[in-house]
């Protein structure tokens, strides 16, 4: 149901978008140029992932790794991943074009990330509450430890997010998240590039030989 917090927050993420969006325009043509220059087409990285109730949108990153490995053989995300799109991830400038996503209505500033539709069949009832809410560029999981954590840790503190959300925690995340940037917290999961895939509650103790949570 919608709440006076809700119309509130989407003015609010209506209104950062386009002053990000304009403010960062030197920034983001810097860094597509760079990503021409070091990897070639396409500059963005668009995949299907799902948004508000699961339906499904296209999410807009910078790409940072290579379209395959030599010859056009397939390779894991290590050996896919860019000496510059290493640092881009590290910098979170990948991120930047989601403010297309959050002016077109499909994420907000603050929310649960948008993860992979194969996971909608893995949620348990509980975990599939991170979806009552838009999803984020940062939220209560990115500043607590991001692909550091657990997966069940991970989806507690996004239902957690949801159950309390407010605007005054919307507040305390981005400034957390200034701090979590800067530090470059959480980039990675262990012993992956990126991130291990969820194969579901009763798999999460193994979810570390999974492969990584996306494809870029």
């Amino acid at each position: 149901m919608s709440r006076p917090y809700d119309t509130v927050k989407r003015v609010l993420d209506v209104l950062v978008a386009v002053i990000g969006l304009l403010v960062a325009t030197p920034v983001l043509t810097a860094v597509a140029l760079a990503v021409l220059v070091t990897m070639g087409r396409p500059v963005l990285f668009r995949q299907a992932r799902p948004g508000r109730h699961g339906r499904l949108f296209e999410l807009v990153k910078f790409r940072s790794m290579t379209v395959g490995g030599e010859d056009g053989a397939p390779a894991n995300d290590g050996a896919r991943l860019t000496p510059f799109g290493r640092w881009l991830r590290t910098t979170s400038l990948d991120e930047l074009p989601q403010l297309w996503n959050v002016l077109r209505g499909e994420m907000s500033l603050i929310g649960p990330r948008p993860l992979l539709p194969a996971y909608l069949t893995r949620y348990t009832p509980e975990q599939f509450r991170r979806h009552e809410v838009r999803p984020g560029i940062t939220g209560l999981q990115q500043v607590y430890g991001r692909n550091a954590l657990s997966w069940e840790e991970r989806f507690d503190l996004d239902v957690r997010y949801v159950r309390n959300r407010s605007l005054g925690l919307d507040l305390r995340i981005l400034l957390r998240t200034v701090r979590t940037v800067l530090l470059r917290e959480g980039i990675t999961a262990a012993g992956a590039a990126t991130a291990h895939e969820y194969l579901g509650p009763a798999e999460l103790a193994t979810a570390g030989s999974g492969p990584a949570e996306a494809r870029r």
